[in-house]
């Protein structure tokens, strides 16, 4: 069974990364990475595999009018 692509925790909205990884060091090492390029993550605990969610929010755009 696949993980969900997509998990809302404390009502935020994180995304699948795309990977399993047999350790929670390499799940770990994976959220930082993220988590350096400036995303919040989670890690989950998927029977004997881990995953790890992401999510960023969208810096402030600002519409030309005219």
């Amino acid at each position: 069974m696949s993980p969900d692509l997509a998990m809302i925790k404390d009502g935020k909205k994180f995304m699948w990364d795309g990977a399993t990884y047999e350790s929670r060091e390499q799940a770990v090492r994976a959220a930082e990475s993220y988590q350096a390029c400036g995303f919040e993550t989670q890690i989950e605990e998927e029977g004997v595999e881990f995953t790890v969610y992401s999510r960023r929010v969208a810096q402030e755009v600002v519409a030309a009018v005219g």
